[in-house]
């Protein structure tokens, strides 16, 4: 039964996901909306893209905590903590952070894609799984410099990762996991269309020595 407390979490978790950390940071220190450049997302990957790490750094771990103190409220509930009730609740209030993220009110309804919120809502759900999946996400960027593909791969994985490592039975959290993977292709359609056209910006992880800094030819 949904009671008051419940809708108040709810609320509070749209609310807390809702709050547009790469706006905020980009319009008070920079006076730059970063809508407005590189691929228009108010996430992580844009603001690094188009602030550099300076920006990105706090963007990154304010909205992965967005997802996690999100989930976490449901210990305000009284579910007792690893019931089917206060996973399910979990599960909610992590979605409510996420559809705020991506639709925040504070931002005229104009987010990212939440990758960085949808890992914070992982790591409080299933540490374990959470780890695997960005260990993929390393290892995919590191071959393909491609933070989209790199994202995509991590979140298709994730059912596999919950099913056929962990041997995850609550129908919720097979469920969320799947809803994960289909979330994350819908929002990266036009990378996917970027990538097909090789047309996708790479990551910069290492930055190339410039022709001063290069050694000479003894």
């Amino acid at each position: 039964m949904i009671s008051p407390l419940h809708i108040a979490l709810l609320i509070g978790a749209y609310l807390l996901g809702s709050i547009p950390t790469a706006v905020w940071i980009g319009k008070y220190f920079y006076r730059i909306d970063v809508r407005e450049y590189g691929s228009g997302n108010a996430g992580a990957t844009n603001t690094f893209r188009v602030l550099g790490k300076k920006a990105g750094i706090p963007v990154l771990m304010i909205d992965v905590l967005k997802g996690f103190g999100a989930v976490s409220l449901a210990h305000i509930s009284n579910y007792t903590p690893h019931s089917n009730q206060f996973i399910n609740l979990q599960l909610v209030l992590g979605i409510a952070s996420l559809i705020g993220h991506i639709f925040p009110i504070f931002a005229s309804f104009r987010g990212g894609k939440g990758i960085a919120t949808l890992l914070g809502i992982v790591l409080a759900v299933h540490l374990p799984a959470a780890l695997i999946a960005i260990g993929i996400f390393i290892i995919i960027l590191l071959i393909t410099s491609y933070v989209s593909l790199s994202s995509m791969s991590a979140a298709v994985l994730f059912p596999f990762i919950m099913v056929g490592i962990f041997k995850e039975t609550v129908p919720a959290l097979i469920i969320f996991s799947i809803l994960i993977a289909i979330m994350v292709l819908i929002t990266h359609q036009k990378n996917i269309e970027r990538l097909l056209r090789r047309e996708e910006s790479k990551a910069k992880i290492i930055k190339k020595k410039t022709k001063k800094e290069a050694p000479s030819d003894v």
